[in-house]
């Protein structure tokens, strides 16, 4: 029963929080800087969470650059992707493709 209440409390302070602001930017007119501003967040909050994943694959290893980190094979292949053909379904099963397989090859040597 604690739990019940401790998730619809969360749920109540999320809401009260964010809730009074999208309420208040429909009904006000942003300046243009702020709204060229907004169209950088959604990349930057998606970079945020895979770099973490990609650089970091063990948290305690530390940051890891080499070829044998296949996290980061499949970032890079998942990157070339998008660069090249801007189709997202294909990106992300490209870029999985390529980090199983860079993992399958990383464990044969």
């Amino acid at each position: 029963m604690n739990e019940v209440v401790m998730i619809g409390g969360m749920m109540l302070v999320t809401f009260g929080m964010r809730y009074p602001t999208l309420a208040l930017v429909g009904k006000l007119n942003l300046p243009p800087q702020v709204l060229r501003a907004l169209k950088f967040v959604p990349p930057a909050v998606l970079a945020a969470i895979i770099a973490p994943a990609v650089f970091l694959p063990q948290e305690d290893a530390g940051l890891q650059l080499a070829l044998s980190n296949a996290h980061l094979l499949g970032g890079l292949a998942a990157v070339l992707m998008m660069r090249y053909t801007k189709n997202l379904l294909l990106t992300i099963v490209f870029g999985m493709a390529a980090f199983w397989l860079a993992q399958w090859l990383i464990s044969l040597a």
